[in-house]
């Protein structure tokens, strides 16, 4: 893979703008680093999502949003809780900021968390039982994979139940809006979650893995879409990690601590986060991930000042890239 194969794309701090302010008068910083992006060349930007867990700004309708003020740049979830919605209102909805975007839609999904008291509240919430998260994710896959075609479709789950069923808008690509779908090495369903990338998903999207438990994920992955039959040039592999950019270390790791702790109450997962320090570490672990199989790495800046980390990221690191 060379250069002009290889993607970069930023997480926008959609739940970062609530932390600073829990009523923002304007969402205009999203947008403005958005647009900052595609003025770079950058190719996406991403936002992520929960409704009660980790509050922030709705993804689907802030992406449709950032649709109408940029032209080029894919936009994205990493990742989507799936399992808290409707899928026939998620049908609709994906197609519709599909066509405001006019094909820039992708959407990376996962069957998130129910580690702790929020997280499970979050489920319990939408009144849905948290244990059902992997099998209404599937179901949810097959349905959206289902009407994407706007022909009647029919579908008798376990969760969902629908009868001759048109949806429209239709996606404004034939195969439809790309979902990638979690899977990372280090967890005990790894095989589960690739295999159900391979056969209900368009490519794999992983979070916290070091490299080489990446390169893991990567080699299976293909070796399980190659066994189904299908193409691996029609799948997409991408990475997401959080970095903090600082030419001083102690001072990124101090910004970084001090935004994990506002974002998740806890530095959850340690030193696989990062990483947090100056350029050259962040250009060396971005060459690791795509040197292990990454088409597109997306980088989520773990600071309460975005703008200024993005302005070093494009003047530092994305040139080396170009």
């Amino acid at each position: 893979m060379n250069n002009t194969d290889f993607k970069l794309g930023v997480l926008l701090p959609t739940r970062g703008l609530l932390l600073a302010d829990q009523r923002p008068s304007n969402i205009e910083p999203v947008l403005a680093l958005a647009r900052r992006v595609e003025e770079s060349g950058l190719d996406s930007v991403w936002v992520g999502d929960s409704l009660t867990a980790k509050p922030r700004l709705e993804p689907l309708s802030t992406l449709s949003a950032i649709a109408a003020q940029t032209h080029r740049i894919r936009l994205g979830t990493a990742v989507m809780l799936m399992g808290l919605r409707h899928p026939l209102l998620l049908a609709q909805t994906l197609a519709t900021v599909d066509l405001i975007s006019q094909g820039r839609l992708v959407i990376a999904a996962g069957i998130g968390g129910a580690f702790n008291e929020a997280q499970r509240n979050e489920w319990e919430n939408v009144s849905v039982k948290s244990s059902t998260r992997a099998r209404r994710l599937e179901e949810i896959l097959q349905i959206l994979k289902g009407l994407e075609n706007g022909e009647r479709f029919s579908f008798h789950g376990r969760h969902f139940d629908l009868q001759n069923t048109v949806m429209l808008p239709l996606p404004t690509r034939p195969s439809g809006v790309p979902i990638l779908l979690a899977c990372h090495g280090r967890s005990s369903v790894r095989d589960i979650q690739i295999d159900r990338a391979a056969r209900l998903g368009d490519g794999i999207i992983s979070i916290s893995d070091t490299p080489s438990e990446f390169q893991d994920v990567v080699s299976q992955f293909y070796e399980t879409v190659v066994n189904l039959g299908k193409n691996v040039q029609q799948v997409q592999t991408t990475m997401y990690m959080t970095i903090n950019m600082d030419e001083d270390r102690a001072i990124a790791e101090a910004d970084a601590e001090e935004w994990l702790l506002g974002y998740y109450g806890a530095n959850i997962w340690g030193d696989r986060w990062g990483p947090f320090g100056g350029s050259n570490q962040v250009i060396d672990r971005i060459q690791e991930y795509k040197d292990a199989g990454a088409q597109t790495v997306i980088v989520r800046f773990a600071s309460f000042n975005a703008e200024q980390q993005l302005e070093s990221f494009l003047s530092k690191v994305a040139p080396v890239f170009a």
